[in-house]
């Protein structure tokens, strides 16, 4: 299909010009995520004057919206009829987009019961490197013969393509929300949640913050039918004395922890950086180099956050302890003395289940962009 779009036909031209000439464009919308990956200081493609929601079926589930939608418009459009994006994509500030979320790949609290970003995605509209205008997926779940294309972009950091539009997954808000909390230790947290999370509770959400050598401070929230709900609180009460918080206090911790305002996360020194891990479901607790031992546990201790040095020594050795476990570790956010061009990503040659990938990465990449257009490396 031929894009007949100004905008799009615009966004053609910038791209056929930087193979031209070999500059390659680094994507940006409200550029509220600028910070996160690997820095470059490439001209820039933005994508905010191709914003819209172009089509909301509440009754499928369903909304499309172009690339540079006001992520906050998508929510409140869903918000009017009770819905949600159930995976709580970060904003990180008041302009992000809805490509740059698709982008970025992140997902808050709710990532733990309901799947991550990709997991939404039915269908997306594309740019290539070649300035192809391309269509994957569609607006419904379906099994599809071949490769879902449209599940590779979240993530993807801009790397692989210029998305133009996506149809993405809504589900209804909850009939019942609880949080309860407790002091518990990390390694106590850790094993019941495993616990609950392999019984038929409606477990929506968890945190535990706190240092390793103490008691910490463990949230979790409940969400589903209201008997579920009703139903559960009990049973947990009685094993860690939880007591239930507010409502109103339960939405700003919850918000503050999917848009990391809480000061555990904001509270980085000049030469530390905060470590985003992750690992698998099993995995007890860790002792890091050099680090205080205060950290933040999320998704049932599957994603965990932890401040040290940001020097290449620490992450290395935190990369060891963390590949020794299956896992991953991302220097997520850094401090203002450290070095910025310092790699971000643990690479898939690190890890000896996803060196393979490199080959599959290698030839994705070419297929979509053989000119390098979008090889900014902000994703290795």
């Amino acid at each position: 299909m031929t894009a007949t779009n100004p905008r799009i036909s615009s966004f053609r031209e910038q791209i056929l010009n930087a193979a031209k000439n070999q500059t390659p464009l680094s994507i940006e919308g409200g550029g509220t995520k600028a910070w996160y990956g690997n820095p470059n200081q490439l001209t820039k493609l933005d994508t905010r004057s191709y914003s819209g929601i172009l089509e909301y079926q509440p009754e499928e589930l369903v909304i499309t919206a172009c690339a540079g939608t006001p992520l906050k418009e998508i929510e409140a459009a869903l918000k009017e009829k009770n819905q949600v994006l159930a995976f709580e994509p970060p904003h990180f500030g008041e302009h992000a987009t809805f490509g740059g979320a698709i982008a970025a790949g992140l997902a808050g609290p709710g990532r733990i019961s309901v799947g991550n970003f990709r997991d939404f995605v039915l269908g997306a509209r594309i740019l290539d490197g070649k300035g192809q205008d391309l269509f994957f997926g569609g607006k419904v779940m379906k099994n599809v013969a071949g490769y879902d294309v449209s599940r590779l972009l979240p993530g993807s950091m801009g790397t692989l393509s210029l998305l133009l539009e996506a149809s993405v997954k809504v589900l209804p808000k909850p009939a019942a929300t609880t949080t309860l909390r407790c002091q518990v230790s990390q390694e106590k947290a850790l094993r019941i949640l495993n616990e609950w999370a392999g019984q038929p509770l409606p477990l929506s959400a968890s945190c535990w913050i706190g240092n390793q050598d103490s008691d910490g401070e463990l949230t979790i929230r409940l969400s589903g039918a209201v008997a579920a709900v009703k139903a559960a609180i009990p049973l947990m009460s009685s094993l860690v004395n939880t007591y239930e918080i507010t409502p109103e206090e339960a939405a700003i911790f919850w918000n503050d922890v999917r848009e990391q305002k809480l000061s555990a996360f904001t509270s980085l020194t000049g030469n530390q950086t905060l470590y985003r891990l992750a690992l698998p479901a099993a995995c007890g607790p860790l002792v890091f180099p050099n680090s205080n031992k205060d950290e933040v546990l999320e998704w049932h201790g599957q994603q965990r956050w932890v401040k040290a040095p940001g020097d290449e020594a620490t992450f290395t050795a935190i990369k060891k302890i963390v590949s020794s476990h299956g896992g991953h570790v991302t220097r997520f956010k850094q401090g203002s003395d450290v070095d910025p061009s310092l790699q971000r990503f643990t690479l898939l040659s690190e890890q000896a289940h996803s060196t393979a990938l490199e080959t599959v990465q290698a030839r994705l990449r070419s297929a979509f962009d053989p000119a390098g257009v979008f090889a900014t490396k902000r994703l290795p």
